[in-house]
């Protein structure tokens, strides 16, 4: 007889981290539904779609789950209590020890679950676009936090320094994903870092 329900002991939380990993390891529009339920401990249709309504909302749940877990490493860019460049840095360096890390998928969710969708799924690459948007922003005001407390020159262009900072860190994913080493990143936020280092106030 087939299944038609959820097996005994269906774990809402573990179904959703095995979906998170299918996301961030394949993509949204390449998983399938097939893969999710397989995933999920072989749930039927009628109990996928009664536990997260679609493949859609699950994504956005997924997503959700991601930041608060994984994707958390950059929660630090709201923090006004630490010098800014201290900020920058220490996500920068969190998000290198996340994305190679071994235990789950290389790379970043936000990066790379939808960069391969159809028209039909830009929703997808939305929903990513406007996570690494909100990360964009928070650097911009810790560069403009730097600025108005004088370590930064104020005709120093602040969207140029953050967009340095916000497309490095979305590279990382890739260079994780091609191979990069934790150490060879490492060495690369310091440098980065250092760019930033000669934004220094003239000395009078």
């Amino acid at each position: 007889m087939a299944r038609t329900g959820r097996p005994r002991g269906f774990d809402r939380d573990a179904a959703l981290d095995a979906a998170m990993h299918l996301f961030w390891e394949h993509g949204f529009e390449p998983t399938t539904l097939n893969m999710l339920k397989e995933a999920m401990g072989g749930i039927s249709p009628t109990s996928f779609y009664a536990a997260f309504g679609s493949k859609e909302a699950l994504f956005r749940e997924v997503v959700e789950r991601y930041r608060v877990t994984h994707g958390s490493v950059t929660d630090i860019l709201r923090d006004e209590s630490l010098p800014p460049r201290e900020v920058v840095e220490t996500c920068l360096r969190r998000s290198v020890a996340m994305q190679t890390d071994a235990s789950h998928p290389i790379g970043c969710l936000v990066t790379q679950a939808a960069t391969n969708c159809g028209p039909e799924n830009q929703f997808a690459a939305e929903v990513l676009s406007a996570e690494r948007r909100a990360n964009f922003d928070a650097i911009f005001k810790q560069v403009e936090r730097d600025i108005a407390s004088g370590h930064t020159p104020p005709d120093t262009d602040a969207h140029a320094v953050a967009t340095l900072f916000s497309t490095f860190m979305v590279g990382i994913a890739t260079s994780a994903r091609d191979g990069a080493s934790r150490e060879a990143l490492e060495r690369a936020v310091s440098l980065a870092m250092a760019s930033w280092s000669v934004c220094q106030p003239t000395e009078k």
